[in-house]
């Protein structure tokens, strides 16, 4: 019985597990009914063939058993009668398959070793006394009650309809009464099936909300289960910050490698890397607000060029990440911007070299 704080749905794992211990919606009797039904329309089928086979099968025995032939080893009258017998094979046959496909249309092939188990609780006298007078025995028996009435009442009611031509039988042939029989017996096992199946139905449609009730989980054991599964969020988040202040610490020492690093000038910040082997210039490093200020930070000490460009720094941050080339639309930009610098260095280098000289 479901807790008064159990009012959460069952998880797949919730469910998964009850399928390992056994427990799946399935009504047995739908399982009956259905097989009822199939076999009795499948007997039914064959019983206008049924009294002349069964006569010839009675009339060889009996024949057999006069002239001495009947013997424990020899099947003659069996042999030459196999189709009465196939027949009857036939609807325990049909009978057995809808069995078993409707037991696997309800919850499917389960095999359940821990339901084999022993438990003291199945022997105990005090815990099956329990049982048999609780709800759910109270239960069980008003579902077999109330179908039972309802077959009764059929064939009741098929009766007494029928019960002037009951009443004279006595005038007809024994192939009249036969018929008459058959015919009767024939509608209300039809009629019985049919009230039996429908019961079954809403028998299975109880078990499975039934079910759901029982697998029902409160907020607590949805979150231990969490954590089972996908570990403790606590944890997890720790791991998370420790990874990303992992990924920023190798981002910022990538950035020494980078040879110009574009600013917004004051939010973003993104640090680029171009040598000659490389098809297209590299974000190496990219951050907003404080991470932008220790990426400049670092360019102010490693002496690389900043450019202010917001336009071209908002692109960057938000298409590339690091890691990844530039697109080809921003090749002319980063080209420009890297020829200025090039050229810029050149300059100082130049300016420097003449300094030097000078001073020698």
């Amino acid at each position: 019985m479901a807790q008064a704080n159990q009012t959460e749905q069952a998880t797949p794992r919730r469910r998964e597990k009850a399928r390992e211990k056994g427990q799946v919606a399935r009504s047995r009797d739908l399982i009956g009914a259905a097989s009822g039904m199939a076999a009795t329309f499948v007997l039914f089928s064959l019983m206008s063939s049924f009294p002349v086979a069964w006569r010839g099968f009675f009339r060889d025995c009996v024949e057999s058993a006069a002239s001495g032939h009947l013997r424990m080893d020899g099947l003659p009258p069996f042999l030459n009668h196999a189709g009465l017998f196939l027949a009857t094979a036939a609807a325990l046959g049909m009978g057995w398959t809808v069995a078993l496909g409707s037991a696997l249309a309800q919850g499917g092939l389960v095999f359940a070793p821990t339901s084999l188990l022993p438990a003291g609780s199945r022997i105990s006298p005090a815990v099956m006394m329990k049982q048999l007078f609780s709800i759910t025995a109270l239960r069980g028996l008003i579902k077999s009650l109330l179908p039972a009435a309802a077959v009764a009442y059929l064939g009741v009611g098929c009766l007494r309809r029928d019960w002037p031509a009951l009443m004279a039988l006595s005038g007809r042939s024994t192939r009249g009464v036969l018929g008459f029989a058959a015919g009767l017996v024939f509608e209300v096992a039809w009629k019985a099936a049919l009230v039996l199946l429908v019961w079954a139905v809403f028998d299975y449609l109880f078990e499975r909300r039934h079910l759901s009730t029982e697998l029902k989980m409160s907020r607590q054991e949805i979150t231990d289960e969490y954590k089972e599964t996908e570990g403790n969020p606590v944890i997890k988040g720790r791991i998370r910050r420790l990874q990303r202040q992992v990924r920023r610490r190798r981002m910022l020492d990538d950035t020494k490698r980078a040879n110009v690093v574009i600013t917004n000038p004051t939010e973003y910040a993104i640090a680029l890397e171009y040598r000659p082997d490389m098809p297209a210039p590299v974000v190496v490093a990219k951050g907003r607000n404080l991470l932008a200020a220790q990426i400049k930070e670092i360019a102010r000490w490693q002496n690389i060029p900043m450019v202010e460009n917001p336009p071209l720094a908002h692109v960057l941050f938000r298409t590339v990440e690091v890691g990844q080339a530039i697109p080809a639309k921003l090749y002319a930009v980063i080209a420009e911007i890297l020829a200025a610098i090039y050229r810029a260095q050149a300059r100082a280098l130049a300016a420097t070299t003449r300094a030097a000289g000078g001073r020698r």
